[in-house]
Order: structure tokens, then sequence, then C-alpha cells
């Protein structure tokens, strides 16, 4: 006998169903009943919908998707590893991980994460860029303690290139003021790389005992000879090498080893007072909550610092973060040490130097404005 069937029995002995009071008492447990069982019904469709929700949560799983955000010169590396990635990622943990990247001018991509590209990580020619983003709070503060070396994960030097057989003697950074010499560069304000070339040419009179307003007089003399500011360093480099525009090109050294890899005769000097070109990697926190994609989107930017990571960035031209790749005779050979190597915090960090020479009105602004026309 059911729950349903002793209830009903017991209530018809208590009551007498021909009195109005019975009728209306048994109406009553009939209601109560019936609510009852209903809520124990509703109860096991409950427990069968999370379920299946559980289940389809599990199935999508299987398929993740991350959006990488670089700057333009890192495509040749982040092309050759993150085949690896995907293959190493499928083996040890049964996913397959597809890839959407976006490259362009560090200053550019910055604004277009900032203004609503779901970027899950960005890879960014300088930490002042990634700062914005965290500034703009889609990254948590302290991104640079949760990976190794400060999470800079690409750095260069500063290169001068000139046209074959070097016509018009450029041996120094002094040379590129001399009146008769065409710089091609990109513009510091869409520009990471370009932001360090400016600050590449500034520090070569502080390093060698110039004073600041020694810097702006020679950095000013500089900029009269740019005839166009590009959007990023890989415009730059086309423009040069492809369009012939100018008598040297300041870039990475990584898109001077890249440019000789693609076939291209490349005249170019590493000056031995130079700067250290830092690149930051950072997950957006923002976003990859939201993606529900962190696991993959830590295990891509951990796995960018190991050695094998590391190789492919030195193959294509940038100087490897990592001690055991770097002196290996391959590498230690190829990217021997500059002697007068400065950072950006002797200028005070990205914060510093984005508000003295970048920001609307400042240093760089002041040069432009008062450049010949």
């Amino acid at each position: 006998m059911n729950l349903w069937q002793r209830l009903l029995k017991q209530s018809q002995l208590r009551l007498r169903p021909n009195s109005l009071k019975g009728f209306v008492s048994l109406f009553l447990v009939g209601g109560i009943l019936t609510v009852a069982l209903a809520s124990c019904s509703g109860a096991n469709n409950s427990n069968t919908t999370t379920t299946t929700t559980e289940t389809t949560a599990g199935e999508k799983k299987q398929n993740v998707e991350l959006t990488l955000v670089s700057f333009a010169v890192t495509k040749a590396a982040h092309e050759a590893i993150i085949p690896k990635f995907v293959e190493k990622w499928q083996k040890e943990h049964n996913q397959t991980v597809t890839f959407k990247q976006s490259y362009g001018g560090s200053g550019s991509q910055t604004r277009a994460v900032i203004d609503g590209l779901e970027a899950d990580i960005v890879h960014l020619a300088l930490a002042g860029d990634t700062s914005k983003i965290e500034k703009a709070g889609l990254i948590e503060p302290g991104w640079e303690k949760e990976v190794p070396n400060n999470a800079i994960v690409s750095k260069s030097v500063a290169a001068l290139v000139t046209r074959e057989g070097n016509p018009k003697g450029i041996k120094t950074w002094a040379d590129l003021a001399k009146d008769d010499v065409k710089l091609i560069t990109a513009d510091p304000k869409t520009s990471g790389v370009a932001r360090w070339n400016f600050l590449a040419l500034w520090n070569s009179v502080i390093k060698t005992g110039g004073d600041e307003a020694k810097a702006t007089e020679f950095v000013s003399k500089v900029y009269n000879n740019v005839p166009i500011l590009t959007k990023d360093a890989r415009e730059a480099t086309d423009a040069f090498f492809k369009q012939g525009q100018g008598d040297a090109l300041i870039n990475y050294e990584n898109e001077i080893v890249l440019a000789e890899q693609k076939g291209e005769k490349v005249t170019a000097i590493i000056p031995d007072v130079n700067i250290s070109i830092d690149n930051p990697i950072a997950v957006v926190d923002k976003n990859v909550d939201k993606h529900g994609n962190r696991e993959v989107a830590e295990g891509f930017v951990k796995f960018l610092f190991t050695p094998e990571a590391q190789q492919e960035f030195a193959k294509v031209g940038f100087r490897p973060v990592d001690d055991t790749v770097a002196k290996t005779k391959e590498f230690a050979d190829k990217y021997p040490p500059v002697k007068t190597l400065g950072t950006v915090e002797e200028f005070g960090g990205w914060d510093a130097v984005q508000n003295k020479f970048f920001a609307d009105g400042t240093v760089f602004d002041q040069i432009q404005a008062k450049k010949k026309r």
C-alpha cells in the first residue's frame, strides 16, 4: 500500500464524507497530497536537468578556444609555437585547443582590448600597454609576478638598418641627425616598438654623458628627418624594404633576422649603446573568467617560457629569456652581448616614460609640433 492509499484510508476512518465538514476535509487532504507528490516529482526533474547540464558543459570543454592579441612582429614566433602547444595540451589534457590571433601595433591592440576585443592573452611590446589594460579593470594587479622573469617573455634590442653598401655612412645613432639622412620608423602614438625606438635615441645621449636638453635637441633633429610615421613596426619594415623609402630604418633586431631569413639582403648595425626591449605576456583575467578557459590560457602562457618555446622565439630573432637557450652555441653566437645596455627602469618605468614622453602634449608631441614642414 503506497503513501497515498494509507493516508486516504486513515482520513476516511476519521472523517464522515456525507457531512459538509468531512467533504471539505477530504478535499484539503487530497490537495495537500497532490502538491506533495508534485513537489517530489519536480525535485526529480530538477536533478535530471542538473545532470544533463553538467554533461553538456563537460562535452563543451573538449574543445577550447583562446584569443591571442599581440604586437605585429611576434607573428612568426607564435605561428611556430602554437602548434607545439596544441599538440602538447591534447596529449596531456585530451582537449583540442584552437586559437584566434590578432596582430598589430601594440598601442592600437591595447586600445582594441580595452574597447571590447575579448583577448584571453595579451603579448604586447611594453609593460606600459599591459598596465593600461590592468587600469581598465580587465587584468588583475600583480600579473607580472604570476609567471617567470617578471612576465617578460620576449626581448630584443634596437638595430639600425641601412641601404646596401651603406651609402650615407651611417654607423651610430648620431648619424641619424644628419641633414641628408631620411629615417623610417613607426609612430610612438600607435606602436610600442616605436616607443622603444624613441627611447633608444634618447638613451643614446644620456648614456654618453648628455643631459636632457641635449637629448631633446638630438631627438628633435632625428624626427625632423622622418618623412612618414608608419602605424606599426611591420609597416615600417615594408616601407623601407618593399617601397624603397628612406636611407635608414630603426627596428627590432628580430625583424632584421626575420628579413634575412626571407631572403632580404640586410645591412644592419647593432649600436654599442642600446636599450633592452622587453615584451610582457599576461592573461586577461576578466575575459578568461567569462570564457571559462583560464586553465588553458595560463597553460599557454607558462609554455611560452619553456626552452622549447624560447627556441622558437630565438629562431626568428628574439633574444631568449631562458638562460639554457641563450647559452647554447647557436644563439650565443647569434646574439652577442651589447656593450652599454639601458633599461626602461632607469627612466622610472613605463608609467613615468609614458607621462613624460608620449602622453598628449608632452615631449613627443612638442617635437612633432616644431617639426619643419
